[in-house]
């Protein structure tokens, strides 16, 4: 093998590696010891996530955990400016973007430094969509947002969010790049897979709701 061949090889090793520690930070769980001496994993849902985060620590701690998971992602994708080589390459440096945001989901999901006990992924998936491709994220986001408002179910949400992504790129934008189009769908499928237990309680009625606009839900009790 060319030898060359051997050192590019390493060197993407070695970040998708450092991807996976990044998405490993414990966001959710060190900001619960440090603010409130607990571990988040004990209360709610029991999941390192930005949702259980809402339920149970409110709305400041939980959209400080779910921008730094975003933030992971984000980080992650970025790693690829450490290979110049892939700068010019429009493919080999998308491939390399989607197996870093990838990386740092696991990280994210199967923390080494949490006992491998993490969230969902879904913050810190789309922190690597935002840094893939920038305007899909920004439309998911907003099903997330508009879904979130209506309902208050942050499962909800992200299942809806995660259903525009293939939506988005198969057929509004059409973006014809294969490992878009393959990524997309496996993300989609991803998060379908990890909110099975949500999905249960969604349908019996029992989800539980974040404490956001609360304002809001009071002037519509007081009518």
């Amino acid at each position: 093998m060319h030898p060359q061949l051997t050192e590019e090889t390493m060197k993407e090793l070695i970040l998708i590696f450092v991807a996976y520690l990044i998405g490993s930070i414990p966001t959710a769980l060190i900001i619960s010891r440090k603010f409130f001496g607990i571990d988040i994993r004990e209360y709610g849902s029991g999941n390192m996530g930005a949702t259980n985060t809402f339920r149970v620590m409110g709305s400041k701690y939980g959209t400080i955990v779910m921008c730094m998971d975003i933030l992971k992602g984000v980080a992650a994708v970025a790693l690829y400016n450490f290979l110049p080589l892939y700068v010019h390459s429009e493919w080999d440096r998308t491939n390399l973007m989607v197996a870093l945001g990838l990386a740092a989901v696991l990280g994210h999901i199967f923390p080494i430094f949490a006992d491998f006990k993490g969230g969902k992924g879904v913050a810190t998936l789309f922190g690597m969509v935002l840094a893939v491709q920038p305007v899909i994220a920004a439309s998911c986001v907003g099903v997330f947002l508009l879904v979130l408002f209506l309902t208050r179910y942050v499962s909800l949400s992200s299942i809806l969010a995660g259903l525009a992504l293939p939506i988005c790129v198969l057929w509004i934008w059409n973006d014809d790049v294969a490992v878009y189009r393959i990524f997309a769908v496996l993300v989609s499928l991803m998060i379908l897979f990890t909110h099975q237990k949500n999905i249960i309680k969604l349908l019996r009625g029992n989800e539980s709701r974040v404490p956001i606009f609360k304002s809001r839900d009071r002037r519509r009790a007081s009518r």
